[in-house]
């Protein structure tokens, strides 16, 4: 009986230093994986442009408090953040001008970047201004490009940050579709033409996920969190054309960052 006892002391003394050196574990893993050196580069997408609350110093890159990789950081506190995303931004603007943060410290990077490439501020001014036929043309076209240009120049960026950042985790968001179908906008585009623009978005998606599956990335697909909040939904957290302030259009809204874009991210990073 006391050899019993004695066995379950035992027992008891090693099962107590057992959870101890655990949860010292748990806890110093933790502590470790807050330890995050973050890069957040890309278009206006990543910037922030349509969310207000620019950074002056950002220029004419219009880096936003409001963006998504800022509110990451605020909620995350990685020990360093850089944050060199541009308004404007193309494949060559990144790998030219936006890498200098990257290295071999670095754990996180994500990006937005493929839209310009593509032509998406010509195809929505031809949309806007010019006439069904011509939208469409110019949507064609843009797809056309999707197909035979932008796998090289996603390769081209995609090949970049690894070189630079061996060990980083790399989250790829995309881009939202534009238009509730059948919503309650009654005047500008057409139906059909608001369908085939939100099909753009879906094929250039597609692309960007497949290159970036390719280099070994997470893709991080925000058109589920945006259904729903679409221009035209009544609730959208998309600009629509803004005459008076008209870099804003077809961007996300501080609601769209906050909303659709951080929990996109928060899911992968």
């Amino acid at each position: 009986m006391k050899l019993s006892r004695a066995a379950a002391l035992s027992s008891s003394l090693l099962l107590g230093v057992v959870l101890t050196l655990t949860g010292a574990s748990t806890a110093q893993a933790s502590s470790t994986a807050q330890a995050v050196d973050y890069v957040a580069l890309g278009d206006s997408y990543s910037s922030g442009v349509g969310a207000g609350s620019y950074d002056s110093a950002s220029g004419n890159c219009k880096r936003s408090t409001r963006a998504y990789p800022r509110l990451w950081a605020n909620a995350h506190s990685p020990s360093s953040f850089s944050f060199t995303a541009c308004s404007g931004a193309r494949t060559s603007d990144v790998t030219a001008g936006q890498l200098g943060p990257l290295n071999s410290a670095t754990d996180l990077v994500s990006i937005t970047i493929g839209g310009n490439d593509a032509g998406f501020s010509d195809v929505m001014t031809t949309c806007v201004l010019q006439s069904e036929s011509s939208c469409l043309n110019r949507i064609a076209q843009a797809r056309a490009y999707v197909d035979s240009t932008l796998p090289g120049r996603l390769d081209s960026v995609y090949g970049a940050i690894r070189t630079k950042a061996p060990a980083a985790q790399v989250v790829v968001l995309g881009y939202p579709r534009f238009y509730k179908l059948a919503g309650s906008c009654v005047t500008g585009l057409s139906e059909n033409e608001r369908s085939a623009i939100n099909g753009a978005a879906d094929y250039l998606n597609a692309a960007i996920a497949k290159r970036a599956a390719d280099h070994g990335y997470d893709f991080a697909d925000v058109v589920p969190a945006f259904t729903g909040h679409e221009i035209c939904s009544g609730a959208a957290w998309l600009h629509s054309v803004n005459w008076l302030n008209i870099g804003d259009s077809y961007h996300p809204t501080a609601s769209g960052h906050s909303g659709g874009y951080l929990p996109a991210f928060t899911a992968h990073a």
